[in-house]
């Protein structure tokens, strides 16, 4: 029996241990997105386009485009080991953009699976400057 466990589990932990760095990754609703994103070292990134980001966007939010052409590269420059948090208009562009930010190696990404008008309707301020 010890020795149908090991070949069962085993070859589960080189598995496990060599899944998608996506662990880096955690997918939150809007209001456990707006809780984390209230700490001072969490940067704030708004992946949608510079036209959606002008009409309304979340305080302090840096605006990188995940449809650009050049998204990787602008991500590429931003410190690894900070904390993100990461959101779009429903939560599709920003599961891409968190997905690719975790394959360059970030370390901390909060995902919000709650579009920018969920976050809004659950209390955070939208700013247009």
């Amino acid at each position: 029996m010890r020795k149908l466990l090991a070949m069962i589990f085993i070859p589960m932990l080189f598995v496990t241990a060599c899944s998608s760095s996506s662990s880096s990754v955690a997918k939150v609703s809007g209001p456990e997105f707006l809780n984390q994103i209230s700490a001072a070292e969490v940067v704030i990134i708004d992946v949608r386009t510079p036209e959606e980001f002008a009409a309304g966007h979340l305080p302090n939010a840096l605006n990188i485009n995940v449809e650009s052409a050049d998204f990787e590269n602008q991500i590429a420059a931003l410190d690894k080991n900070k904390t993100y948090g990461v959101y779009c208009r429903s939560g599709n562009r920003s599961t891409v953009a968190s997905n690719k930010m975790a394959e360059q190696g970030f370390t901390s990404v909060i995902n919000s699976t709650a579009g920018l008008d969920e976050l809004v309707a659950n209390g955070a301020k939208a700013v247009t400057n």
